[in-house]
């Protein structure tokens, strides 16, 4: 063994003290707080991108853009973590995230926007599996949860300050100031990266990067997101450009399960994609979610149209929902510390969330307090889930996996999300009797439906049928999954060792 590769496997099997986890983490922090600002800011300054822009035509593609390329290449970050290690690639995806932003800012014209917001997106696709991932690499199963949860405060501090900043941007200073933002809060989060993770335990192994397999997920699931953002708003559902391009994307998705069948290290090994934590796990945390997300998206339409709030209002009142996720993921994380049937928080959470949504089913019109406090056991009992999900997950698969199986499991997570989100909007567009593509956007169709005496209220309560159905399906997943111990110390004990054995992998 030569004096390099000693190094090498001394410094992989160092324990991190205290202090380095500490470090570690809140470098961490700070760049999910980009990834989670970043989500959160540009929203409410798309209006003032549009004017200055003069083009509203494609300002939705402000928004899609990111979403598409952040999606396909999550897996891949997760694979090539696993080749070159969690801090290299951490530094590759805040590097594209910044060269992203800086494009954005200094965009004359929409298309070139929206390609800064592409590259954007494929520095940001890294950044939340690489956080998760280098989590589990720092600490121990048992106590993973705990900090997956305190990574939720970044999200909270997003949720509540970036729409109110990417507003004040909007009115006071030049938009551009929104995306150059991020290059010098980039450059820290890169910084604290670059120093704290060198003493990050590594779990290399040999590996060969499928290509191939890329090539074809990526392909087949960028038609898919572009056939579930276009359809019913561009163009109506059943027309030959969706139906070509579901079509195509299938097509594309039996060729990957054809290749990964052959390929002799397949892009998304068969053992990860086979293993039934992975499964029920993803699925778990894929439609709590999607649930979520689509009535973040809806709720404030209804806010609007069925209470008669204004649109700051409105936003007001969806806090709770983004808010309350993290005391669930908290009490969740924690419990996972203690108990042995660790999912009983999950269920518990689930059976909540399912709960608060059936009242607004059967009270679709309930006072304002009904439905503010009826978000906020949504939000609570929904963040119970993530941390389980995700930590059996990462504690069902060997280490030198753990990168690809978090990249996989976020990558079917945004898929899922953005399948609830347009089933939600198919509802509510069936609802009021219109398409889009017809004449007028959902805004003007409720509002005008409203006017005419019709029960905008008892439209609403389907998209709330369809967020309780993706919460039913959560919650399934979740009682099904299989609750294998997991390793590490209990709450008071001794420094982190990362060498824990998983459990053993299907």
């Amino acid at each position: 063994m030569t004096s390099h590769s000693k190094r090498a496997k001394a410094h992989s099997t160092a324990p991190l003290r205290k202090a380095d986890v500490r470090n570690i983490f809140y470098g961490l922090m700070l760049a999910m707080f980009l990834s989670a600002l970043n989500q959160t800011i540009v929203a409410t300054a798309l209006p003032t991108i549009g004017r200055e822009l003069g083009n509203f035509e494609n300002l939705s593609w402000v928004i899609i853009a990111y979403l598409l390329s952040s999606t396909v290449v999550s897996p891949l970050y997760g694979k090539l973590s696993d080749i070159h290690g969690r801090r290299a690639m951490m530094l590759v995806a805040i590097g594209l995230f910044i060269a992203g932003s800086a494009a954005s800012a200094a965009a004359p014209n929409m298309a070139l926007l929206i390609a800064g917001r592409t590259l954007q997106g494929i520095g940001g696709g890294g950044i939340v599996p690489l956080v998760q991932t280098t989590i589990a690499d720092m600490v121990t199963p048992r106590e993973r949860g705990r900090y997956q949860a305190y990574m939720g405060t970044s999200w909270i501090v997003a949720g509540v300050g970036g729409p109110a900043l990417g507003g004040l941007i909007a009115d006071h200073l030049p938009w551009s100031v929104i995306f150059w933002l991020n290059v010098p809060l980039g450059l820290l989060a890169a910084l604290l990266t670059h120093h704290s993770m060198k003493r990050l335990p590594r779990h290399d192994r040999r590996h060969q990067l499928d290509i191939v397999g890329a090539a074809l997920m990526i392909a087949a699931a960028t038609l898919f997101l572009i056939a579930l953002t276009s359809g019913g708003t561009r163009v109506p559902w059943l027309s030959p450009t969706i139906l070509v391009l579901v079509a195509a994307s299938l097509a594309l998705g039996a060729a990957l399960v054809w290749w990964l069948r052959q390929a002799p290290e397949p892009f998304l090994p068969l053992e990860v994609l086979k293993n039934p934590v992975m499964r029920m796990g993803t699925a778990a945390t894929s439609c709590a979610l999607g649930a979520v997300l689509g009535l973040t998206v809806y709720l404030p339409l209804y806010f609007q149209v069925v209470h008669k709030l204004s649109a700051v209002d409105a936003g007001l009142a969806l806090i709770p929902i983004v808010v309350m996720t993290v005391p669930g993921s908290m009490l969740s994380g924690r419990s996972m510390m203690h108990l042995r049937r660790y999912k009983v928080s999950a269920i518990a959470g689930g059976i909540i969330a399912i709960a608060a949504v059936a009242a607004m089913v059967r009270w679709p019109a309930m006072p304002l307090y009904g439905v503010v406090i009826a978000v906020t056991l949504i939000g609570f009992g929904v963040g119970t889930v993530y941390p389980v999900a995700t930590v059996s997950i990462q504690n069902a698969v060997p280490m030198h996996q753990v990168g690809t199986a978090t990249g996989a499991m976020n990558f079917f997570r945004a898929l899922a999300s953005t399948l609830a989100v347009a089933v939600m909007g198919a509802i509510l567009l069936a609802g009021l009797g219109a398409t889009p593509e017809r004449g007028a956007g959902v805004e003007l169709m409720l509002e005008s439906a409203g006017a005419l005496g019709l029960d905008v209220a008892w439209i609403f309560r389907w998209v709330f049928v369809a967020a309780d159905a993706f919460l039913v399906l959560a919650l399934l997943a979740i009682v099904l999954m299989e609750e294998r111990p997991l390793h590490g110390p209990a709450a008071k004990a001794p420094p982190v060792s990362p060498e824990a054995p998983p459990a053993p992998a299907e």
